[in-house]
């Protein structure tokens, strides 16, 4: 009887081990996918503060494009596209991503607007 408990009981161990050598992949990916929805966020709050700088800068009379892209860090600028309509800057950033098209489908964008002195 004592060997069929010393038996059940390292079975019990090796489904345990199988267990979390299974979940060890799904654990990594949610992680993964938790650090893409967070740098997601991250380009959200750059592109705003971008397209706010650039709203500022066209207001002031200066260039707003150079505003925006100098407004976001070095990765940022190179996967910034900029759009200025009068007062009205729109700014969008792809965030990095392990492909290029997860990073094309998570492209966010923000707008900002001022009046400039000039026009009352």
């Amino acid at each position: 009887m004592t060997r069929r408990i010393v038996r059940a009981r390292a079975q019990d161990e090796g489904q345990a081990s199988l267990e979390l050598l299974a979940t060890v992949p799904a654990m990594v990916l949610g992680a993964m996918i938790a650090l893409q929805l967070a740098i997601t966020g991250y380009a959200l709050h750059l592109a705003d503060g971008a397209a706010e700088a650039g709203a500022l800068a066209a207001a002031a009379g200066t260039d707003p494009e150079v505003a925006a892209v100098g407004a976001l860090p070095g990765w940022a600028a190179e996967r910034v596209e900029v759009a200025v309509d009068g007062g009205r800057v729109e700014v969008a950033v792809q965030p990095p991503a392990p492909l290029p098209e997860i990073s094309n489908a998570l492209e966010v964008t923000a707008e900002a607007w001022a009046r400039s002195a000039d026009a009352g």
